[in-house]
């Protein structure tokens, strides 16, 4: 036979992956194939892929169950791992190891996104010794992916299971995107925890999509469909610039989504009532633009990615439609990634407050809230991003801190006109204050006591007042939010700040 020929069916075989049964299988879960995600995540076919004749010695595993490359997402450079599930489950031997190890290299040389396409039953364990402790082990991915967090964006697509150690690889990634029904992450199976613990658990309890989605938060964001993943990785990668050296590309400007009610219209006065935070960001956001990071998990705070004026920045906003906008300490941990995220890679952040303060109690002192809100603090402090506070209704609290209040350095903290910054409410203090004198009084005057001693506290701590006394730097007009947004924007996209000279602080984690 000649060589050419003989190099191009050996090539063809290879990139056939393993046994047509596991292909079956895979298809009847709606699962793709290994070079078919890759060949729909990228711009065209023409894909560099090292190692292909990995392990070619041995018939039964082709490319040793691993697919690395580098190509283009919307014309940027990009390298991915993809692993091949018909090959062994996807599970790791030596060469694997060393595969995604060089991938990783090379994106870190070049300086550009990572990708990780993981569907992977982890180690093979007759390979343990060659592939788990050594300097080039398996600990070594987790080890680079450390190095280049922050370096260049890090995505997770899960499209089935990552499981022990390989738990490890969409832990360590800037985002995690998991297809509902087939991903699953855990560090041992509901099999193991029967054996070990003496727990029944089925495997959506123990490290299914939705609880991950839900509940550990974990992942970022559920999908029906592996085509949908891929879609959300090639928006994602839209907003970030290919590394830490540089700022994110503009895009065209487009005009917010139209509504019969203007954002002035849809804030109530009442500043207990709830409305829908979701419709003053699109109200102000190129319309098209919102890109939701962990919708499912602490839904009473917003984080997402967006643009205004063709300007990729982040939001984290209050929703007051659940639990009011209460931080608890999940909310926390939520806003403390997606700014350490923005602030990484020159984003900048818009903070838009309604916030009744952290919540209080037993439970949530248990779960270390004073330590979470901690987190969030420190996070916020140190971005060194341009960042924008708007006051929409209310700042009480420590909430007023977390959001980038006035004392934290915003490049600016704006406020609408019926905005409320203080300690705590009005109903709250004069009850806090005046608890006993009105148990004093006859009840047929207590209701007008206490609206009396409400309407001196609201004018004590009104806005108008607070613009005089230069806490806030402006008041604005909410249907111009927008206009002022990008005019700020634009101004501060130059900012040079050097939070403080240290090595690192001490994280309260």
């Amino acid at each position: 036979m000649p060589v050419n020929q003989e190099l191009k069916e050996r090539i063809e075989k290879i990139k056939k992956g393993g046994k047509q049964k596991y292909h079956d299988s895979n298809a009847e879960k709606g699962k793709l194939f290994a070079r078919e995600r890759i060949q729909l995540l990228f711009d065209s076919h023409e894909i560099l892929e090292d190692g292909l004749f990995a392990n070619a010695m041995d018939e039964d595993l082709p490319a040793d169950g691993v697919v690395t490359v580098t190509g283009k997402i919307n014309g940027q450079t990009v390298c991915a791992m993809a692993n091949d599930s018909t090959v062994k489950a996807g599970s790791w031997g030596q060469r694997t190891v060393e595969k995604i190890l060089r991938i990783q290299e090379t994106a870190e040389r070049l300086e550009v996104p990572m990708v990780y396409l993981v569907d992977s039953a982890g180690a093979r364990i007759t390979d343990q010794i060659d592939m788990f402790p050594g300097r080039r082990g398996a600990g070594r991915i987790f080890y680079n992916q450390i190095k280049l967090s922050g370096r260049v964006p890090q995505i997770c697509l899960l499209f089935g299971p990552s499981a022990a150690g390989g738990a490890y690889i969409p832990a360590f990634c800037d985002i995690v995107v998991m297809v509902e029904g087939n991903a699953s992450m855990y560090l041992g199976s509901p099999r193991m925890a029967e054996k070990v613990i003496g727990e029944k658990v089925s495997l959506e309890e123990m490290g299914g999509a939705k609880m991950h989605c839900t509940t550990s938060g974990v992942g970022d964001v559920l999908v029906d469909t592996e085509e949908e993943a891929i879609q959300f990785a090639q928006k994602y990668l839209t907003y970030f610039p290919a590394n830490f050296r540089e700022k994110p590309k503009k895009a065209a400007s487009v005009e917010p989504k139209s509504f019969d009610k203007p954002i002035s219209e849809i804030i109530p006065e009442n500043q207990n009532a709830a409305f829908d935070m979701y419709e003053l960001i699109d109200r102000t956001i190129d319309e098209g633009s919102f890109c939701e990071i962990k919708k499912r998990f602490a839904p009473e705070l917003i984080t997402g990615l967006a643009r205004i004026n063709g300007q990729s920045i982040g939001i984290i906003a209050n929703q007051p439609r659940v639990k009011g906008g209460v931080l608890f300490t999940d909310s926390a941990d939520k806003a403390t990634k997606f700014i350490q995220l923005c602030d990484a890679f020159e984003i900048p952040l818009l903070f838009l407050t309604d916030v009744p303060g952290f919540m209080i109690g037993t439970r949530v002192e248990k779960q270390g809230i004073i330590r979470h809100g901690a987190k969030m603090l420190f996070a916020m402090s140190e971005v060194t991003v341009p960042k924008i506070s708007v006051i929409v209704r209310k700042a009480y609290g420590a909430g007023l801190y977390a959001m980038s209040g006035p004392a934290f350095d915003p490049d600016c903290c704006l406020a609408f006109p019926n905005a409320q910054i203080a300690v705590m409410g009005p109903e709250a203090a004069v009850n806090a204050v005046e608890a006993n004198k009105i148990a004093q009084l006859p009840e047929e005057e207590r209701e007008a006591y206490i609206a009396e001693k409400q309407a001196a506290y609201k004018e004590n701590i009104d806005i108008y007042r607070l613009a005089s006394e230069m806490i806030i730097d402006d008041i604005i007009d909410p249907d111009h939010l927008r206009s002022e947004l990008t005019r700020r924007f634009t101004i501060y996209q130059n900012k040079k700040k050097q939070f403080t000279e240290r090595k690192h602080g001490v994280y309260p984690v």
